[in-house]
């Protein structure tokens, strides 16, 4: 067996890309890292293992936590971290789900190649920047009244079918069809409501992003097919979330648990995993909040889809119906979802620890994917049925200079991961790094001349921050996911014009 000590931790190796930090002391099960050996040497460059393996100490911890190729170090759960807790004798952490609640990405296509867009590409990055809001602070697509907000809330995308964002064929081709019908919108603080209020279809600042891409290779083409992509293809990539609501809802609920679970954050070994113990009266409302929330996010990127819609209609002379602009997929991140999973239970019911006799049973878990995206594969019912004979598209972004995946859940998903695979490239340096080691119109320039990429953004801070050497390999990290069939390679696809906060 292959083993390696890393900043003190132990790992051993499974098998090709399985490396398990095995169980001891108060571990209440062992972690898992999917990685090659050059992501494991990036992984292991901050705390994000020592975060993992904290992570094990949550109640009702179930078989493994994981961390994703794409893992970094995070706000005490790892980024690209997955870990399922038992819904009933377990808890729910906001730690392990993250600020930005939903903060996800979605594709859309159309039937415009590359050739319809080459010579405007200026043009259409301008109309996009002037119609999309982005950057810090307020500013949306449709400004938000107190009773628009409680639907949002509570609705989804329902509301934005209702009031005209929305066709029927765009809520059939979302996750859980755009809405968690568990929110609560009185389990969200007025603050929070206050701050999201006047951001409902913005991009926000940070990685978020909107981006027209071409679809470069397709590897597997009977799942392209189902998925209506093919080479040349012009499409829309759109990652943002919850925004400033969701950021205050997580503050929040920290900051309760702080105050009425201390017990529980004394017995854990990071207090930014906060958790609330499930069934408490507090773990009910943090779900409901956070559903609330996941609904927020969903209707923030529709409002925007719909309003790139508009922009391609003003910019080509065609309606976005004749262009097939329709959704393909969205998929949230940052979300801790109810699912039922088969996991190993002990001869008193319990998650069982490493080593014991166990039998596999179906049990409810609260599946925490912080920086993780869920990849059900072919069959599974939560599959939309336009995608179920194939699996669930996986939208993999990367940098604006290396390209981004379209995935497919694979067979081995539910038995590895949860149904779980990697949401990203994984950052590599930290904004403030970043900053330094880059400049904000010089990568703008480079990316121009060489790539023939056109980047447009609120400030050169943020260009500099989300520069293609500020992240790992995303060919890699989806390599890993195709190699363990968690997520199967179908299309890649590379960027044609960026707007960013």
């Amino acid at each position: 067996m292959t083993t390696r000590e890393i900043g003190g931790i132990r790992l051993e190796q499974v098998r090709e890309f399985v490396w398990e930090i095995p169980q001891e002391g108060e571990m209440r099960v062992p972690a898992r890292v999917l990685a090659s050996e050059a992501l494991l040497d990036e992984i292991g460059e901050d705390k994000t293992l020592q975060q993992l393996k904290n992570a094990t100490h949550l109640p009702g911890m179930t078989d493994h936590a994981i961390c994703m190729p794409d893992g970094h170090q995070g706000y005490g759960f790892p980024v690209g971290g997955v870990g399922a807790t038992d819904a009933q004798t377990g808890c729910i952490s906001p730690g392990a789900v993250g600020y930005d609640i939903n903060c996800g990405v979605r594709m859309m296509r159309t039937n415009l190649t590359y050739d319809d867009v080459q010579g405007r590409e200026e043009e259409l990055v301008e109309a996009l920047f002037a119609n999309v809001p982005s950057g810090l602070g307020g500013g949306g697509v449709v400004d938000g009244d107190r009773e628009t907000i409680e639907a949002v809330l509570d609705r989804g995308v329902d509301w934005a079918l209702e009031a005209g964002w929305a066709v029927p064929a765009d809520l059939e081709h979302c996750e859980d069809e755009g809405r968690r019908p568990d929110a609560d919108p009185s389990a969200v603080s007025q603050k929070a409501k206050d701050r999201g209020k006047n951001q409902l279809g913005s991009l926000g600042s940070g990685n978020h992003f909107l981006e027209i891409q071409r679809v470069t290779d397709i590897y597997r083409e009977g799942v392209a097919d189902s998925y209506g992509l093919e080479p040349d293809q012009i499409v829309v990539l759109i990652h943002c979330g919850s925004r400033g609501l969701g950021h205050q809802t997580c503050t929040d609920y920290l900051r309760k648990i702080e105050q009425e679970h201390e017990d529980l954050l004394d017995s854990l070994p990071d207090k930014e995993l906060a958790a609330a113990p499930a069934g408490s009266d507090l773990a009910e409302a943090y779900y409901g909040a956070m559903c609330a929330c996941i609904n927020f996010a969903w209707v923030n990127r529709q409002l925007i889809m719909h309003r790139v819609r508009q922009v391609f209609e003003r910019v080509f002379d065609r309606s976005w119906e004749s262009m097939d602009m329709h959704l393909l997929y969205d998929v949230a991140h940052n979300i801790a979802k109810k699912e039922v999973h088969e996991v190993g239970l002990d001869a008193q019911g319990r998650p069982a620890k490493a080593g014991d006799a166990v039998e596999r049973e179906e049990r409810e878990l609260y599946v925490h994917r912080k920086g993780a995206t869920r990849a059900f594969p072919a069959g599974h019912p939560e599959v939309p049925t336009a995608y179920r004979d194939v699996g669930q598209p996986i939208i993999i972004p990367g940098s604006m200079g290396a390209g981004s995946y379209v995935l497919r859940g694979g067979e081995s998903s539910l038995d590895l991961t949860f149904g779980s695979t990697a949401h990203g490239a994984g950052r590599l340096m930290s904004r403030t790094q970043a900053k330094q080691e880059f400049w904000g119109e010089t990568v703008q320039d480079e990316l121009r001349e060489q790539n023939q990429v056109y980047v447009k953004a609120q400030s050169g801070a943020t260009v500099a921050e989300e520069a293609p050497g500020v992240y790992k390999d995303v060919d890699e990290v989806v390599r890993v996911s195709d190699a363990l069939g968690i997520g199967d390679k179908v299309a890649r696809t590379f960027p044609v014009c960026n707007i960013k906060g």
